[in-house]
C-alpha cells in the first residue's frame, strides 16, 4: 500500500470548498497550496507554487478581459474588419 503524506489526508474540507466555490483550475491549486503550506514542511515551496497559480489566473483574467472588454463584448479593435452591409451593393466583392 502506498504511503500518503499527512498533508494529503486533511485536505477533504479544502476540496469541498473548491468544489462548492466552483473555482478555476488555477484558483483551486492556489487555495490548495496555501492551505497545506503549514503542514508539508516546505512552506516557501508551497507558497511559491500558490503564487505561480495565482499569476496564471491573473494572466488568464487579463487576457480574457482584453478580448471581451469591460462590457463583455469583443472590442471593435479586435473584430474582423469588413463592411458586410457594403458587400450587398458590390456583386464582385467576393469574386476577386
Amino acid at each position: 500500500m502506498a504511503h500518503s503524506p499527512e498533508h494529503y489526508g486533511s485536505n477533504w474540507k479544502v476540496g469541498d470548498f473548491i468544489v462548492e466555490q466552483n473555482l478555476s483550475f488555477f484558483q483551486a491549486n492556489a487555495v490548495k497550496y496555501i492551505c497545506r503550506c503549514e503542514f508539508t514542511g516546505n512552506k516557501v515551496k508551497d507558497l511559491t507554487k500558490a503564487i505561480h497559480y495565482l499569476q496564471h489566473e491573473l494572466e488568464t483574467t487579463i487576457y480574457e478581459s482584453e478580448l471581451t472588454g469591460p462590457s463583455g463584448t469583443i472590442p471593435s479593435s479586435l473584430q474582423f474588419a469588413c463592411d458586410w452591409e457594403d458587400s450587398a451593393s458590390d456583386p464582385e466583392m467576393f469574386d476577386r
